[in-house]
């Protein structure tokens, strides 16, 4: 009986030692291959970005948009683009105004009309923000939010007329840096993948008004926060109840046979 107890203790023992060593190689190996994980250590951020916060897509036939929030500097801004996300006032809509080495601008709901000459004349707030007639949401605008946040390419902005409180729906992705905006536009946001769909859209052929030739039409949706463990986490809890039952399973073993051997 000894002797067969004895057996489960040392594979228990076994089992700590195989992962202690484990983790010391891991150790070992994350030691050296240092230089690249360091070097994938921006995408690392992204992704844990993407899976801890909100998330917008902008769908086009070039590919995905994914953008990320800035609730913290932006908050009404934020809520309407999300507003607006939601009830499908930016699906159909097109990217009207495309300048190479500048940014490209959508959201207008006007953009769903073939008469040209209109694009880029409408849009409004997804709800009454104090900027208005409350009783006509057309005349709903946001105030603005402006922040110390540079606009430098990827930054997701509100388009405006030049009343500091006038963004309504239309924004703007920057695809390269524009310092001369900072802190005249209220700056909400960033791309986190799909930089190369962005560039495709601001080099599209266009017409006098920079607006494309072709219609660039998007669809917007919201992805919810999904946080998931990491893997070393994971592999932790599996060992943990590995253990466990083996354990239990001593116990419940030591028990039968001390109950026979009485």
């Amino acid at each position: 009986m000894i002797k067969q107890i004895t057996t489960f203790v040392l594979m228990i023992f076994v089992l700590i030692g195989s992962e202690a060593e484990g983790k010391g190689k891991g150790k070992s190996k994350s030691s050296s291959s240092k230089s690249r994980s360091h070097s994938r250590q921006n995408n690392k951020d992204n992704n844990e970005s993407i899976n801890n916060k909100e998330t917008a897509v902008i769908s086009t036939q070039f590919g995905d948009i994914v953008l990320e929030f800035f609730d913290d500097i932006a908050p009404k801004h934020v809520e309407s683009f999300k507003l607006h996300a939601k009830n499908g006032y930016y699906n159909g809509t097109t990217f009207h105004r495309v300048i190479p080495g500048f940014m490209i601008q959508g959201g207008d709901p006007l953009t769903k009309s073939e008469d040209r000459s209109r694009h880029g004349t409408g849009g409004n707030a997804a709800k009454f923000f104090g900027i208005g007639a409350e009783s006509n949401e057309s005349t709903w605008d946001l105030p603005a939010e402006f922040s110390p946040t540079p606009h430098v390419r990827g930054i997701l902005s509100m388009a405006r007329s030049q009343n500091p409180d006038s963004g309504g729906s239309q924004f703007f992705i920057c695809v390269a840096d524009a310092p001369f905006l900072n802190n005249k536009y209220t700056v909400f946001g960033k791309v986190v993948s799909g930089l190369d769909v962005v560039d495709q859209i601001v080099n599209a052929p266009r017409d006098p008004r920079d607006n494309p030739n072709d219609r660039i039409e998007m669809k917007v949706r919201l992805n919810a926060a999904v946080k998931s463990a990491s893997s070393n986490q994971s592999g932790g809890g599996t060992f943990g109840f590995i253990l466990l039952v083996l354990i239990i399973a001593a116990i419940v073993y030591y028990r039968v046979i001390y109950k026979k051997a009485g």
